[in-house]
């Protein structure tokens, strides 16, 4: 119970997948539409979005890609309209995300549901660090703690 408490009360630190992720990998995203800005260097993919990278998997209905100003690779990834974050056998859903793909972290915001196995963790806001494989909830995290039954 005192621990449900402090989960509460404050942020915490938890596992993300099984393997911390490498984010020089090659990023595959599969979408239904691509509307290209090469003004500003953007893309716009939207229509059952499904990104990869490694073993990480991230779906949305609409992902912003913005590239680095030399067009060489990605910068970062902007998805909104319900986000779902898969590594290993962890979940992850929120309202929106945004992942900066050269320092690894993405940032989960809104309504965030963590499934790890049998638990799960809500927050306000979850950041995932794919190169440690750790990530940090805050924002009334709350937990359930289920007590071990007897056999």
């Amino acid at each position: 119970m005192c621990l449900a408490g402090m989960a509460q009360a404050q942020g915490t630190q938890v596992a993300f997948g099984d393997v911390s992720q490498d984010s020089s990998l090659p990023v595959e995203v599969t979408a239904e539409n691509l509307d290209v800005d090469q003004t500003d260097g953007t893309a716009v993919f939207t229509g059952n979005v499904l990104i990869g990278q490694g073993e990480m998997r991230l779906s949305a209905p609409r992902v912003l890609v913005v590239y680095l100003e030399d067009r060489s690779g990605i910068e970062r990834l902007s998805a909104t309209g319900g986000v779902t974050l898969v590594s290993g056998e962890d979940a992850a859903e929120a309202t929106q995300a945004d992942y900066n793909v050269q320092t690894g972290m993405i940032e989960l915001d809104g309504d965030v549901l963590l499934v790890q196995g049998t638990s799960a963790l809500t927050a306000d806001r979850m950041f995932v660090d794919t190169r440690a494989g750790t990530a940090r909830m805050s924002g009334r995290v709350k937990t359930v703690l289920q007590p071990e039954q007897e056999q």
